[in-house]
């Protein structure tokens, strides 16, 4: 509404040759934004993502990994199809908990 009132002003003070200045600038400003919007949020999602894909495409077992809840373990068995892992925990080896591949931050591959 006010950059329609603006237009107007501009208009009715006899300087309607230079609104097409005016709405270029507001367009390009429009276009800068999106771009800075692209490059500063987009952008760096889309990196992070590609970051966690490959992390739990490259998850083997017998790798140690690194839970998002902190938890350290060692993968035992896979099943591929549901995107779950059974993770053992401890040094009793008496813990072992099936979790979704999405739940692993960090993997350290097995020798």
């Amino acid at each position: 509404m006010n950059l329609l009132y603006l237009f107007g002003e501009a208009a009715a003070n006899g300087q309607g040759e230079g609104g097409w200045q005016v709405i270029l600038f507001y367009a390009l400003f429009l276009v800068a934004i999106i771009l800075a919007f692209y490059f500063l949020a987009v952008k760096p999602s889309k990196k992070e993502e590609a970051r966690r894909k490959a992390i739990t495409d490259s998850v083997a077992i017998g790798d140690s990994v690194v839970t998002t809840a902190g938890f350290y373990g060692v993968v035992i068995d896979m099943v591929e199809e549901q995107n779950i892992v059974v993770v053992e925990f401890g040094n009793n080896k008496n813990c072992r908990i099936p979790m979704k591949k999405s739940a692993i931050v960090e993997v350290e591959k097995a020798n």
